[in-house]
């Protein structure tokens, strides 16, 4: 086995015997803390203390803005709605994709008119003009592309975890590191591709059966560079 699949099995072991699990309302602080994790990499300021308020009893954060609240509220719909879809175990399409996207970006995307043709991110359309990453930094796959690539990376997708071993609890990560790689290198969205394909990664792990993983806001330097 190697190193770091050892240290994996052995640290879901230790939170196995930790029981921290059964703890009430656990399952629901745990996706809070992904989703406020989640948006802070994208600069969201919100904490997991005022995201907890914001979402059950609907207090907003004082000295926040409007946009990075909502960028949250948006999120948590999105992984409820995400969760509950992982339980059916549908192939992926295309279409669920840009659906998934269309949540996380419901409130806070914009319609776009551009040389390549309009389209709306707060509905999950299909980008139709080339991005990169922020000034001077690698441009993505061309516009024109994305269609294909998507469709092509769900075919793998549906494709790998119809063979992968479940019981490889090593594996099944991997395969669920590798589709947020593979899909946030496509970037087929104009914008909220890190949260969507963080929130694929861990709709993946949940149909696996595993631990949802988080990647901290305090992590996003080394997230970035991986």
């Amino acid at each position: 086995m190697k190193e770091i699949d050892k240290r994996l099995i052995e640290t879901i072991n230790r939170y196995a015997a930790s029981g921290i699990d059964q703890q009430v309302d656990y399952e629901k602080f745990y996706l809070y803390s992904l989703i406020t994790h989640s948006t802070a990499i994208e600069g969201s300021t919100v904490t997991e203390v005022e995201n907890q308020l914001l979402f059950d009893e609907g207090i907003a954060a004082k000295g926040r803005s409007l946009n990075e609240q909502m960028m949250n509220v948006d999120l948590k719909n999105a992984y409820f709605y995400g969760f509950e879809w992982a339980k059916i175990g549908q192939p992926y399409t295309v279409e669920f994709l840009c659906e998934l996207s269309a949540k996380v970006m419901r409130r806070t995307g914009s319609e776009y008119s551009t040389m390549g043709g309009s389209f709306d991110s707060s509905k999950g359309e299909l980008r139709q003009c080339n991005v990169s990453a922020g000034i001077g930094g690698r441009s993505y796959l061309a516009f024109q592309k994305v269609p294909k690539a998507t469709a092509d990376f769900c075919d793998w997708l549906n494709g790998e975890l119809a063979s992968v071993d479940r019981s490889d609890i090593a594996a099944c990560y991997r395969l669920s590191f590798e589709a947020h790689f593979r899909l946030v290198t496509i970037h087929p969205w104009v914008d909220g591709n890190g949260r969507t394909t963080r929130l694929l990664m861990n709709i993946v792990q949940r149909q696996l059966g595993l631990i949802p993983s988080i990647v901290t806001k305090e992590a996003k330097g080394e997230y970035i560079q991986a």
